[in-house]
């Protein structure tokens, strides 16, 4: 049986993806390091890693989808503020926070993960810290490196505005030497 590599998320709008954009040519200028930048095409809200699962079951995976999103309607969420993880004096991630109408995003997620697990896909072990990933330090960096990394992460200011969360998606994760080609599977209205 075919199986794909696959995600639920919130892709982001074109607006979005271009302040996203500046953003990372931005940061990219101040000071060269061994950072894998994540195309700002490709930044999305991951609400659950799937993993590989069967070509065939990813109808019923829209359909757990569809289930959980019913009595939510859009919402808002403001897109600012720049962190790292885990923690600043190790950090190994670099993100842009999400703040606003986050209990109804939270409220999604958990919908998703109940009926998920319905299906057989195992709960996520950590909390959902909602996150846009901008970048990754590669596994050579010295510690030296990635805290002047963390204290440029955390000393830039930023805020891209208010984005309305419409539609969650099925993705499709295709891994190259480029890195990661999303398509979208299925998409459901909120």
């Amino acid at each position: 049986m075919e199986q794909i590599r696959s995600f639920i998320a919130i892709e982001l709008p074109d607006d979005l993806t271009e302040k996203l954009g500046r953003l990372e040519d931005q940061l990219k200028s101040v000071e060269p390091l061994r950072v894998k930048w994540v195309n700002p095409e490709s930044i999305h809200l991951t609400l659950k890693f799937l993993g590989n699962i069967d070509v065939d079951s990813t109808g019923q995976v829209t359909r757990a989808i569809e289930e959980a999103i019913r009595g939510i309607p859009p919402f808002s969420l403001t897109v600012k503020d720049l962190g790292v993880f885990p923690n600043q004096r190790r950090p190994q991630v670099a993100w842009v926070g999400l703040s606003g109408e986050v209990d109804e995003l939270l409220r999604l997620q958990q919908g998703i993960e109940v009926n998920l697990g319905h299906l057989g896909f195992a709960p996520e072990p950590r909390a959902f810290a909602p996150h846009l990933t901008l970048a990754r330090l590669e596994k050579q960096v010295s510690l030296e490196e990635r805290q002047r990394f963390g204290r440029l992460i955390t000393g830039a200011g930023f805020e891209a505005g208010t984005t309305e969360v419409r539609t969650v998606s099925l993705m499709k994760s295709e891994l190259s030497r480029q890195g990661a080609v999303y398509t979208r599977i299925s998409s459901v209205r909120l």
